[in-house]
């Protein structure tokens, strides 16, 4: 469950925050893009988050609930396999994905805020709300803020599992012609769609 949890949290497949980086992407047809998303899913999923699982079975580091769990977890089964180095590898992998997290959410949801409205007030106010999650965030307990993350990336996939079916068929007509046109070997476009 626990694993479930975590690979849904570092690809955030199906939350609906991958579309904000994709939707800037200049491409000729937006089934280009949808096929890098699913790449990156897979990437992600089936190869960082089962590499992880897998140092994880084949170390002779055993986990304990409440003590060696978690980060500490995969520091120390990499530490039994590579050395001390694997410490700091994953330190640092952490904390680039922390980083990066924050600063590409961030975007989005900016973005999203200057979308529906331009105003210097609004914008200032959701910084100030961002400074002071982060701060409360990090001064909060650990598994306080994993359920609480938990809790909200549920809420934004069922937001998002609406808009998928109330889009679904759209999609799926986008994807008909994309394949359509790569069968006739054809130069992509999407110009005869935007009406759609």
């Amino acid at each position: 469950m626990i694993g479930i949890k975590r690979g849904l949290f570092s690809n955030e497949a199906g939350m609906g925050s991958a579309p904000n980086a994709s939707a800037s992407a200049a491409v000729s047809h937006p089934v280009k893009q949808g096929l890098v998303q699913i790449l990156s899913v897979f990437i992600d999923t089936l190869l960082i988050c089962t590499t992880t699982a897998f140092i994880l079975l084949l170390s002779n580091v055993k986990g304990v609930p409440g003590t060696l769990d978690g980060i500490p977890y995969v520091q120390a089964a990499l530490q039994s396999s590579v050395g001390t180095w694997g410490i700091h590898f994953i330190t640092f992998s952490i904390f680039a994905f922390a980083f990066t997290s924050l600063v590409g959410n961030y975007y989005y949801a900016e973005a999203n805020i200057l979308f529906i409205k331009n105003s210097p007030v609004l914008l200032n106010l959701f910084r100030i709300t961002c400074l002071i999650a982060i701060f409360f965030g990090a001064q909060a307990n650990f598994s306080t803020v994993w359920n609480l993350a938990d809790v909200l990336m549920g809420l934004m996939a069922l937001v998002n599992i609406f808009a998928i079916l109330l889009l679904g068929n759209i999609a799926f007509r986008v994807l008909d012609d994309y394949r359509a046109q790569k069968s006739r070997a054809k130069t992509l476009s999407f110009k005869h769609l935007v009406s759609i």
